[in-house]
């Protein structure tokens, strides 16, 4: 089940490759670590809307309950998922 407990850890991560139609292996994406400059694409978890973050910090996390990062949109590089 998702939560939105900041407190608790993630349990599993890995390398994102950003696709308009691929889910990720596991998810619900809890968060992703931006470690290369862009923009993030990503499609919600519920509604299934598609959301840009705009050039967030290299090196932040942003904190979204999400399906997949969408390849159209995305230009940042070395995205993990948190999940």
């Amino acid at each position: 089940m998702a939560t939105s407990d900041p407190n608790e850890a993630y349990a599993q991560a890995g390398a994102i490759t950003p696709h308009d139609t691929n889910a990720m292996p596991f998810h619900p994406i809890r968060a992703i670590y931006v470690g290369g400059a862009g923009n993030v694409t990503v499609k919600m978890l519920f509604g299934g809307h598609t959301v840009l973050f705009t050039a967030p910090a290299v090196g932040s996390v942003i904190r979204v309950l999400c399906d997949r990062v969408m390849g159209t949109g995305t230009t940042a590089t070395a995205l993990v998922a948190l999940a």
